[in-house]
């Protein structure tokens, strides 16, 4: 399996931004990044299919874009607008089409806070 570590995460204040970036051994041809809070499922929030669609939850939508620069192995999630509720453990998931059977990295921390 690949390893993957995602970085980027931090304190900001409410409407701030951060970048997240989720780093893979292998070429990611697709993924998804999840969020956690304590108590909470895990919940998905944006993923790149094989086919290099992207989507996004309906609570981010519009707010939070994934990008590759043309690198093959790192995905970033450009996070504008932050509320509180965006507060949680993200976390990157790599897989090559089907995400139960992906990668998972440790997670970095957001917190949105004045």
């Amino acid at each position: 399996q690949a390893q993957v570590v995602e970085s980027g995460g931090g304190l900001v204040q409410p409407g701030g931004s951060l970048r997240l970036s989720c780093q893979s051994s292998e070429s990611i041809s697709a993924m998804g990044w999840y969020r956690q809070v304590p108590g909470k499922q895990r919940e998905l929030v944006a993923s790149i299919t094989v086919s290099g669609f992207t989507n996004y939850d309906d609570s981010v939508k519009g707010r939070f874009t994934l990008s590759r620069d043309n690198a093959p192995n790192t995905v970033f999630l450009q996070m504008t607008s932050l509320k509180p509720e965006d507060t949680a453990v993200y976390y990157c998931n790599v897989h090559h089409g089907i995400p139960d059977l992906g990668s998972w990295g440790r997670g970095t921390q957001v917190t949105v806070s004045s």
